[in-house]
């Protein structure tokens, strides 16, 4: 009722903004994290600061809104992917936000620490971020979703935040 107050008929135009893709297509995923990929290399072998500022953006942005708001993310799901022509894999949302906030922690934390001046501990907090990116996009193995898993399994995320990631059964294709 208050939000209504507030925001009117806006607010279901505002709840889907402030939303995340679930499920989430792994193959935009993947090359969203080419695109992390080779902004990191770039900031970690220049130094050039202004290259944390759009990756810190996109990270923010894409916890936030998934792709909506990410220039990245846009590129990926309504680009890249839509012409590729092989069948895409889908996996859950919440655990690819999660690596989302991560990435976003990282990157804050570089760009913090780039504005103190302490450009070798920015570009190793970088590096640390390359590596996780790296693996998703060039292995399909998502670390930011490995740790959501283990911190599902030992019960800190509530089994009620993702469904699909407990029933194997919607991640495996049907056997034949």
């Amino acid at each position: 009722m208050l939000a209504g107050r507030f925001f009117g008929p806006n607010l279901p135009r505002m709840a889907r903004v402030l939303d995340f893709p679930n499920p989430v297509n792994e193959t935009s995923a993947r090359i969203v994290a080419t695109g992390v990929v080779v902004m990191g290399v770039l900031y970690g072998a220049t130094g050039w600061g202004w290259v944390l500022i759009p990756l810190t953006y996109g990270f923010i942005a894409r916890v936030l809104t998934g792709p909506f708001l990410s220039p990245l993310g846009r590129l990926a799901t309504q680009v890249i992917t839509p012409r590729l022509s092989f069948e895409h894999r889908f996996c859950p949302g919440p655990p690819k936000r999660f690596a989302q906030g991560i990435g976003a922690a990282l990157t804050i934390t570089a760009s913090v620490l780039f504005l103190l001046g302490a450009d070798g501990a920015s570009r190793v907090v970088i590096a640390m971020l390359v590596v996780g990116a790296g693996l998703e996009a060039f292995v399909g193995f998502c670390l930011g979703c490995w740790i959501f898993g283990k911190l599902m399994r030992t019960g800190i995320i509530p089994e009620s935040v993702c469904e699909a990631c407990n029933d194997l059964s919607r991640r495996a294709p049907a056997p034949r």
